[in-house]
């Protein structure tokens, strides 16, 4: 990874840092697994347990309600939400894949704060599990990295 003034590789250093996860709950089986792999990878970057506010919410469209309410509260370096939409028949998928996304941008901007966007919008149940995993450990590598950015470049 780059450091975005100097070009230089940076380490990745969870240590010290406060991680809010906000998980839907709908698509379950993409979402504990996107939740399993998020997790993991935050511990082996350093990231205690202790330091890490896990919460779950129905859906994706409440994803966004739950990432405000942290913001607000404050305390915490980055957040992570992690959510699974499947396109279906309806469409509900373009509804809630477009107003959950903006949802999560505008509270990053607004709050000043990084947000890792892990919630998955696919065309069907193949192509979520094929990324689960991988979606999952990205995100707490994501929030790690903005976190460090925040910290030490832009403040």
């Amino acid at each position: 990874m780059l450091h975005a003034n100097k070009g230089e590789p940076i380490a990745l250093d969870g240590k010290g840092l406060r991680i809010g996860i906000v998980q839907a709950r709908f698509n379950e089986d993409i979402t504990d697994a996107l939740a399993e792999a998020c997790l993991a990878e935050l511990a082996a970057l350093g990231v205690a347990d202790a330091d890490i506010d896990h919460v779950r919410v129905p859906g994706a469209l409440e994803v966004p309600v739950a990432l405000q309410a942290m913001a607000r509260r404050g305390g915490y370096h980055a957040l992570v939400a992690l959510g699974c939409i499947i396109r279906g028949e309806t469409y509900h998928f373009e509804l809630v894949a477009n107003e959950s996304g903006a949802s999560v941008s505008r509270i990053a901007l607004d709050h000043h704060l990084p947000i890792a966007n892990a919630i998955l919008t696919t065309e069907n149940l193949e192509q979520a599990v094929a990324r689960q995993t991988d979606k999952g450990r990205d995100a707490a590598r994501v929030a790690v990295e903005m976190a460090q950015l925040l910290a030490s470049t832009l403040s």
